[in-house]
């Protein structure tokens, strides 16, 4: 194991791409589900749960300063991830192929055992770093709004 490795403990990680992405499997299959597609029940608010949760993963990429590269496409694993919940129905389905998780959590092991140990995050890292944190969040936001005006315009 490298130096890096020891430097960024990911057991959060993944127990949480786990939990999100294949909790349990489905009786007959080889297809898990995690409790990101079933908090994306919620109209709304379990889209923006589940992009806090997915955060963490992406947290922990960031503190093994893995390549801008990588981190803008986990971002844009977990951007996926939530306008796939926007779809009724049919979006928790696609969530469940998606795994945004579980790609993420790949993407981030494969950096920490490919790359050395770096110096210390630049400022422009840790600015572009906060900056690719705040798009999943902000998708997760713009789901959860775009969610309950759905809701409220059906109900209404």
């Amino acid at each position: 194991m490298s130096d890096r490795a020891r430097e960024v403990d990911v057991e959060l990680s993944r127990q949480l791409a786990r939990v999100m992405d294949d909790a349990v499997t489905v009786p007959g299959t080889r297809i898990g589900i995690g409790l990101d597609a079933l908090i994306g029940l919620v109209p709304g608010i379990g889209d923006a749960v589940g992009s806090a949760l997915s955060g963490v993963i992406v947290r922990d990429a960031i503190r093994a300063r893995v390549p801008m590269a990588v981190l803008a496409w986990m971002g844009l694993n977990l951007v996926v991830d939530a306008l796939l919940g926007l779809v009724p129905g049919v979006g928790d389905l696609l969530d469940v192929a998606h795994r945004a998780n579980r790609k993420n959590l790949r993407l981030l092991l494969r950096e920490i055992e490919r790359q050395p140990l770096r110096e210390p995050p630049s400022r422009a890292y840790v600015v572009g770093a906060a900056a690719l944190m705040l798009v999943p969040v902000l998708a997760g936001l713009a789901a959860t709004v775009l969610g309950i005006w759905l809701l409220w315009r059906w109900l209404t």
